[in-house]
């Protein structure tokens, strides 16, 4: 791996490459799919750029439920081979990311009027475990109604006839997504983010490159690639509008789903709750986290005329998620003014005429353009990794077909087995460990394990490097709290191309979602600190604590329509 940092501060010299290179594979898209599209590249020996007209990680993924799981509803759909997948790789991710991929205990109420029976609920759980090759130590167990009650209490008690208990695996798709990219960057590959791809460079008809504009300097620039992968979710479409070929055959469907994030003492459920929603037969999510409990998802149609880019919680979504959970758990008594974040995503599923948004498919698929631009879509954050080895699969044949000879050299796809930065653990007690004897060293500095556990499940083994830059600054910042948000910015910005206060409050640190009630008092001071690392004007910094702010109201600006 390359030595060299990811780091804000050398923006210019990744966007210098970006301009002289001559790539074999350009990826359009940040997310999940891109990210790891540009390691899975970059790993076989291509010459690969990614960019993302935001931040990385800025649109579906860094708002989903934030799970890795086997989706075990689509067993009742039938979808065999998509369980099968995506159940074999939440263990495939697991091991490569075990400081962002967090095996959790999940209970299945099985209820009156629901949607799978106590039966039914067995054999979905049994053949889900055999699907997804689920290691004997974390495979299902079904609970009587009593068992149940003592597992969660907390769950309706009229209408229970039992229950499920098995593992799932709780993660944040932010971290994930930047976790990929870094990993991606020390093999080799040009990532940026904040660079728009404004149109296509066309030779004899064929895409071999785009127009790009710095939303950062203001700069418009070309980038030159044989191949060009189009992995912009919710944006496939409107990138394939661009193309000379537009949009032929087959279609993205966005529907939109919202989360909302309550104290952990307004809902303290004792592990994680998969729960039917009686009233329509969807299910939902009940997941701890720190100090707060986080509960989704809508579903629900989103108009192709809105804003792409700024899906937001409204007033009904909140109701319908409040109404679900009161339903489950009726002695919570959830309000409105209870939820103290939220966030809402939107899912690029691939259109099925006739179908609800529930019903529609969670596979993805490839496009073709006659141009050559080839685009991806659909799927599961699970599922991101095999989904970068079909595109890049793709796009090998592709440039072997055309170049024969200039490809012999390339690998076979090396993600199954490559950890990710930060992931250097083979075990969970590996992480435990670390996280005892690295809590031990910084209490010298009157930090606690509990920092450390903190900045592990973001980080893993790239907390060392906090740690080291805390004792540096133990002289300077007296205050313990301080220091430790003074060294994890210097982290993010040095090493995860971290360029305003939303890159790192929303996206390295998940703080808007699951810290927003301590922001208040943090978020000048980081502001302060990011201004003198980046060289800030005082109307820079006004400008992106102007944006942060507008980012904190609008997770809860759903208050006002209730008000």
């Amino acid at each position: 791996m390359s030595k060299s940092t990811f780091s804000a501060l050398k923006r210019n010299d990744f966007k210098n490459k970006l301009t002289t290179k001559n790539y074999d594979v350009l990826i359009i898209g940040g997310g999940i799919t891109g990210a790891g599209a540009a390691l899975d590249a970059t790993t076989r020996g291509l010459k690969t750029a990614m960019v993302e007209m935001k931040d990385f990680g800025w649109g579906t993924s860094s708002r989903s439920t934030k799970l890795i799981h086997g989706g075990l509803r689509y067993l009742k759909q039938l979808e065999i081979q998509l369980v099968r997948e995506v159940g074999m790789e939440r263990a495939v991710v697991h091991r490569n990311a075990r400081h962002v991929v967090i095996a959790e205990k999940m209970v299945l109420p099985i209820v009156e009027g629901g949607s799978l029976s106590k039966m039914m609920s067995s054999i979905a759980l049994k053949v889900y475990d055999f699907l997804a090759g689920v290691e004997p130590d974390e495979r299902r167990k079904m609970l009587s109604k009593e068992e149940t009650e003592i597992a969660e209490p907390l769950v309706r008690k009229d209408i229970l006839k039992g229950g499920g208990l098995y593992y799932e695996y709780r993660s944040d798709d932010a971290r994930l997504t930047i976790e990929n990219t870094k990993t991606a960057v020390a093999n080799g590959a040009d990532c940026l983010n904040y660079i728009e791809v404004t149109g296509y460079i066309y030779e004899n008809g064929t895409v071999v490159g785009v127009e790009a504009k710095d939303h950062i300097s203001g700069e418009d620039f070309q980038i030159k690639a044989k191949k060009v992968i189009n992995a912009t979710g919710p944006w496939v479409d409107k990138l394939r509008e661009k193309d000379t070929d537009k949009v032929n055959g087959k279609r993205l469907h966005l529907t939109k789903g919202v989360h909302l994030v309550v104290p952990r003492e307004k809902l303290p459920v004792k592990q994680a709750v998969y729960f039917d929603v009686l009233e329509d037969g969807r299910m939902m999510f009940a997941i701890p986290r720190g100090r707060v409990t986080y509960i989704g998802t809508s579903d629900t149609n989103y108009d192709k005329d809105a804003k792409i880019e700024r899906p937001i919680t409204e007033a009904s979504d909140v109701t319908y998620i409040l109404k679900a959970v009161n339903y489950m758990f009726p002695s919570v008594n959830l309000e409105p003014n209870d939820v103290i974040s939220t966030w809402a995503g939107l899912r690029p599923l691939i259109h099925e005429d006739g179908k609800d948004p529930s019903e529609l498919s969670r596979k993805d698929e490839v496009f073709y353009s006659k141009t050559g631009l080839v685009s991806i879509a659909g799927g599961k954050l699970t599922g991101y990794r095999k989904m970068a080895e079909r595109i890049i699969d793709v796009v090998v044949k592709q440039l072997k077909a055309a170049h024969s000879n200039e490809y012999s050299h390339l690998k076979e796809c090396q993600t199954e087995h490559l950890k990710l930065m930060g992931g250097q653990f083979e075990s969970q007690e590996e992480v435990v460990k670390f996280i005892v004897q690295r809590g031990g060293e910084v209490s010298q500095i009157g930090l606690k394990e509990y920092h450390i556990v903190g900045l592990v499940e973001k980080y893993g083994t790239e907390t060392d490097r906090i740690i080291e830059r805390a004792f540096e600054l133990y002289p300077t910042i007296q205050d313990a709290e301080k220091r430790l948000h003074a060294a994890e910015l210097w982290y993010v910005v040095n090493y995860e191309m971290t360029n305003n206060l939303d890159d790192y409050l929303i996206r390295r640190s998940g703080r808007l979602y699951f810290e927003r009630d301590t922001l208040a008092q943090w978020y000048p001071f980081i502001a302060d600190e990011m201004a003198k690392m980046l060289n800030w004007s005082e109307l820079d910094k006004n400008r992106y604590l102007t944006n942060f702010k507008n980012e904190y109201e609008e997770v809860v600006a759903f208050k006002k329509e209730l008000s």
